[in-house]
């Protein structure tokens, strides 16, 4: 069968200070071919090529799933979904076959169910009876359908502890991003196909083993703390149970609100505040800003701040750095900075490239060290403004590596927790909050709430360097800015590759959207000569795909996330970053001007290798800073040796070290009195100088050996000198 489908399409000019005007229209003209078909006794027709769930959904007709998803391959594995087909012996799975014209489906006969409860109770034998305990409890597939077939009684009472693995790690809680939990692991394969070929093409888990054994595993038996993970989180946003989670935070930041003892702030992503929406049963798209503002106040925070303020003041920092580098021709092209996943990736596989990095810090650490030691954190009494006590901070985000980039040298403790989106629904639905109920209308406070159209589509994949060439352009030519397009819609979509546009006055910029698209140009060189400025987001679609946003089985809910990003921009009364008054007065009062040296210190951040004696510093840094000696004492032998270069002297011994940082050193200031060791160069991978808090320079030399407690290499300083320059 033929249906015609008629697409309606509408041309569009720039026009000075406005987005576009509509300048004609016209009517495009389809040919598809559907197929008609028969479940349950309804007709239901679809386009050809479609399956037989996919029909199902058409006709509102359920049928339980575990093993698919529809951005990944699907291998029907779990067997769920087997539906009758024009009365054949065999049951066939409706993920994987195409529906027919013609086709008469049955999805309910005694037989289908009874397998499907069968089926059931082999997961249940194996699977720990911990719901309450688990971090997914209401919203995991197998609970859901545990209860709907009411086979709590098939279920045994094995607990999670009480499941153990011939050969395999089962529980592995090394990561900051990522939590593993294989007991729960129902072997659907999703989270392999999400970190291999079909997904991010990371290949940091694979399946091990045959039969009842078979489990998705690292290589050996890593912890993901020691694997090339990037912490994106993609395995934990297709994984149907409790198996991978993000690291949970909630509770913690749950607990600190309810005492009300601590001055508490916190930050929301522009992704979350749309994706939220799904989490309570709202349209995929729906933007809910007042109503997470209103719930944040509910659960007690005493501020809620937006973190498109620091996106805003990223760009500011990131289009002056760009302008600078094309000027000098220095360093090009330019890598956008502010996908912790995409970082990670750099740093663990091509740290030749850090100097192309951006050293401005994300939105998130830039909002977070504002305002914990800026002075908004002045502004709360004496015993702040004397660095004596600091406000509570939290950010919202959509992406689980965030909860990495807050923990590490030279950022960490400006945050003191990360929670995703998923994480937050959590929390609201703890305390019994009807977030649909809430009213949309509600402000951001200030002075850290004000934000631009710029700073929201930092939530879609081709946003930051849209956002980039607004600002940029004005940099490099006033007078010309207004003639240039405000919207790039060559950058835009969530579709998979690498979008490039060329940008007048500043040159070729591109974006990849999926760290498997970066890694496929960087393949060659030929980028190295072809584009001024490239943006990384390791998730597909962007921050609106991130690891930390709700769970969903709508194969459209990326472009409709990514159409409610534009549209907040296109009706944003200002639309570039240098327009948002705050951030001007932040130079005026604060910074002083975008790249200079007060920006320097707050706002930008270094890089190092993986697994390099400069990583190894600045972690041991950050301890001291921090004055955790204990964490400080996890990097030395335990006869190690630290010659400070000052009156105390060669300090020997591990647990000596962390004494001294622990009690001889003074003790730690908070808030604008704060402040940290600075490697002097921001990506030289052998350059070991380094500012101290004082403004003086010093450098180290360091000794390492290898620790092979476990069966993985650890490096550990044997001796560390300390050289006053």
């Amino acid at each position: 069968m033929k249906t015609i489908r008629y697409a309606h399409v509408s041309y569009y000019k720039s026009k000075l200070n406005h987005s576009t005007s509509l300048i004609g229209t016209c009517f495009s003209v389809s040919i598809v071919d559907m197929n008609t078909l028969t479940i349950n006794g309804q007709s239901v027709e679809v386009s050809e090529g479609s399956t037989l769930l996919d029909a199902a959904t058409e006709a509102g007709v359920y049928i339980p799933t575990f093993c698919h998803h529809p951005r990944l391959p699907t291998h029907a594995v779990c067997r769920m979904c087997l539906v009758n087909v024009n009365n054949e012996e065999h049951p066939k799975p409706a993920c994987k076959t195409k529906a027919n014209d013609g086709d008469v489906v049955e999805t309910d006969s005694n037989e289908l169910l009874e397998f499907r409860k069968t089926n059931a109770q082999w997961l249940l034998a194996r699977h720990p009876n911990d719901c309450i305990r688990c971090e997914v409890n209401g919203s995991c597939k197998l609970q859901s359908f545990v209860s709907e077939y009411q086979l709590e009684d098939s279920w045994g009472n094995k607990s999670l502890n009480l499941i153990e693995h011939p050969r395999h790690i089962l529980t592995d809680h090394t990561s900051p991003s990522i939590w593993r939990d294989l007991s729960k692991c129902i072997e659907c394969g999703l989270c392999v196909e999400a970190c291999g070929e079909a997904g991010q093409q990371q290949h940091v888990i694979g399946f091990a083993e045959r039969g009842s054994e078979r489990l998705p595993v690292t290589v050996f038996d890593h912890a993901l703390s020691d694997t090339k993970c990037i912490s994106c989180g993609q395995c934990t946003l297709v994984c149907p149970v409790g198996a991978l989670i993000e690291t949970p935070h909630w509770h913690d930041v749950l607990h600190t609100l309810d005492t009300r003892r601590r001055v508490s702030a916190v930050q929301i992503a522009p992704a979350s505040r749309i994706a939220i929406s799904e989490e309570f049963g709202m349209k995929a798209g729906t933007v809910s800003t007042g109503r997470m503002i209103n719930a944040l106040k509910q659960l007690g925070f005493n501020y809620v701040f937006d973190t498109n303020f620091g996106a805003d003041l990223t760009i500011m920092e990131e289009s002056t750095e760009l302008v600078t580098r094309l000027k000098e021709s220095k360093e090009l092209p330019l890598f956008t900075s502010c996908c912790p996943g995409w970082v990670n990736w750099v740093e663990i596989n091509r740290p030749d490239l850090l100097p192309h990095l951006s050293t401005t810090k994300s939105p998130q650490q830039m909002h977070g060290a504002l305002t914990k030691r800026g002075s908004f954190a002045h502004s709360l009494g004496i015993e702040f403004a004397e660095g004596n006590a600091e406000p509570y901070v939290v950010s919202v985000m959509p992406c689980t590596a965030k909860k990495d980039e807050a923990v590490r040298p030279g950022m960490s403790g400006d945050l003191d927790h990360v929670i995703t989106t998923r994480e937050l629904a959590r929390m609201i639905k703890a305390r019994g909050i009807a977030f649909s109920a809430l009213p949309e209308k509600a402000a951001f406070d200030n002075p850290l709430g004000e934000s631009t159209g710029a700073g929201q589509i930092f939530g879609a994949s081709g946003g930051v360097m849209e956002a980039m060439v607004r600002t940029a352009s004005h940099f490099l030519a006033e007078e010309k800015e207004h003639t240039l397009p405000l919207e790039w819609h060559q950058l835009r979509g969530v579709s998979k590759g690498i979008k490039t546009a060329e940008i007048p006055g500043i040159g070729v910029v591109a974006i990849c959207n999926g760290i498997a698209a970066a890694q496929r140009m960087l393949e060659t060189e030929t980028w190295r000569q072809k584009y001024v400025a490239i943006e990384v987001m390791a998730c597909i679609g962007g921050c609106l795909g991130g690891g930390g946003e709700p769970k969903s089985m709508d194969p459209n809910v990326l472009e409709k996330r990514m159409q409610a990003i534009y549209n907040v921009d296109k009706n944003a009364p200002r639309r570039r970053s240098y327009e948002n008054q705050d951030i001007q007065k932040l130079y005026t009062t604060e910074l002083n001007e975008p790249n200079s040296p007060q920006a320097h210190t707050l706002l930008h951040t270094s890089y190092a290798a993986r697994n390099s004696k400069r990583l190894l510093l600045m972690r041991f840094l950050d301890c001291v800073d921090r004055r955790d000696g204990n964490a400080a004492e996890n990097f030395f032998q335990q006869d190690a040796i630290w010659s400070t270069s000052s009156p105390f002297g060669d300090i020997q011994g591990a647990s000596q070290i962390a004494a001294f940082i622990n009690t001889t050193l003074p003790p730690r200031r908070y808030g604008p009195a704060y402040m940290r060791h600075r490697m002097e160069s921001t990506s030289d991978i052998d350059n070991l100088t380094v500012i101290t808090p004082a403004g003086e320079r010093c450098r180290f030399s360091i000794e390492v050996d290898s620790s092979h407690e476990t069966h993985q290499s650890t490096m550990l300083i044997s001796k560390l000198v300390r050289e006053m320059l």
